[in-house]
């Protein structure tokens, strides 16, 4: 009778992990720039090969500061960031500031929700972009278990931007945040990794809302000049990459 070996003695495996430690990923993450979210994702930084999920519970909050970092290494490969129906027009001034070539950044603006879906799947298995951002206004399992697929066989970074009232729902994504805007920072709530939960959030102080006074923008605001980023609403989220419609 074969010997039952203790689950500790077992030969490491990239698609199992234990339930107190985070996973070890085949291939290792991209670094975010941020060391205290580093050290809590598997891979030492944003997963590869998988599909992410960011919830911000406001738009313009510090979500594409908070991948800044990460977009600039990529924009590096000279290879394309796709930007896929995003919700306000990425400002390129800021972006330039935070080192992302503007020249490898691509902005999509599919006519429909389905057209968003097949564009973002089309995008991540074209071995043609580095990074692959998409703002999904909601999506049922089986369109986010398609992206999941393309991303598993795509060398890009997959990440799609969700209204935080859906953070609960089921997803095959790999890592799944949460981002609240604090006056001492970017607070990040970890939903989903592979790995132990995490209970408190990790705090970006890097990350404070350069806004902070202004009330949490609930709807989208007229389109304003690129001139005009100070003392009115658009100061957000152009402060943070992002410029209305």
């Amino acid at each position: 009778m074969a010997s039952v070996l203790p689950f500790a003695d077992l030969p490491p495996r990239t698609d199992v992990w234990r339930g107190d430690s985070l996973a070890a990923p085949s291939l290792p993450g991209i670094a975010s720039g941020f060391a205290q979210l580093d050290a809590e994702l598997p891979g030492g930084g944003w997963p590869v090969g998988a599909l992410i999920e960011l919830y911000a519970e406001a738009e313009g909050i510090g979500e594409l500061s908070l991948l800044a970092p990460a977009l600039a290494q990529l924009a590096a490969q000279d290879m394309w960031i796709a930007c896929i129906a995003p919700s306000w027009l990425p400002y390129a001034p800021a972006l330039a500031a935070q080192g992302i070539d503007l020249a490898r950044l691509l902005i999509v603006r599919p006519r429909s929700h389905a057209e968003t879906l097949w564009a973002a799947r089309q995008a991540i298995a074209s071995q043609a972009c580095s990074a692959v951002l998409c703002w999904l206004a909601r999506a049922d399992m089986q369109s986010l278990r398609r992206l999941q697929l393309a991303a598993e066989a795509s060398p890009a970074l997959a990440v799609l931007f969700r209204p935080a009232h859906e953070a609960r729902q089921a997803s095959p994504a790999v890592l799944k945040l949460r981002l609240q805007a604090r006056l001492d920072g970017l607070a990040l709530h970890i939903l989903k990794r592979r790995g132990a939960p995490l209970a408190a959030p990790i705090l970006l102080p890097q990350l404070q809302c350069m806004a902070r006074a202004l009330p949490h923008l609930t709807e989208p605001i007229p389109m304003a000049g690129h001139h005009d980023l100070a003392g009115t609403a658009s100061a957000r989220p152009a402060a943070t990459g992002l410029h209305p419609c």
